[in-house]
């Protein structure tokens, strides 16, 4: 075999092998954004209702597990408890936002997001976000 021919054989080889690398390359990434948009679809956030707000609020408790719970009683008090400090204020819904009320700390209302188990409170005016997941509320003796 001449040495022409040798070569045009080589770069023959090198462009297939090219080819194949990049075809592989495309399946992985294609791959990967599939699994990524099916795990952004299952933890979807979705905007809560009041109603769903409501719904979700009553009779439980958003805690972090470590630092705060906020627990929401039917008749709207609010009992808090953050880093071993007790409040009692209020919780109502108005139009589609979660509001609170308590003595130390300004009146705010929330838009509610929830993602699987987790739920965020976003407030609309200012401070800073709460989230969590939601448990059965306890009163201060343990009781639920």
């Amino acid at each position: 075999m001449s040495e022409g021919v040798q070569k045009v054989r080589l770069a023959e080889s090198k462009s297939q092998l090219a080819r194949c690398l990049i075809a592989a390359l495309a399946t992985g990434i294609g791959g990967l954004v599939t699994l990524d948009a099916g795990f952004v679809a299952a933890e979807s956030v979705r905007t809560l209702t009041g109603a769903q707000i409501r719904a979700a609020f009553t009779g439980k408790q958003l805690t972090d597990e470590v630092h705060y719970r906020f627990a929401y009683d039917s008749d709207g008090t609010l009992r808090t408890y953050s880093m071993g400090a007790k409040q009692v204020g209020t919780w109502r819904i108005e139009k589609n936002e979660l509001c609170l009320f308590l003595k130390d700390m300004e009146d705010s209302c929330y838009r509610v997001t929830q993602s699987g188990e987790r739920f965020e409170l976003k407030p609309t005016g200012l401070g800073g976000p709460l989230d969590g997941i939601f448990e059965p509320a306890y009163h201060g003796d343990g009781e639920k």
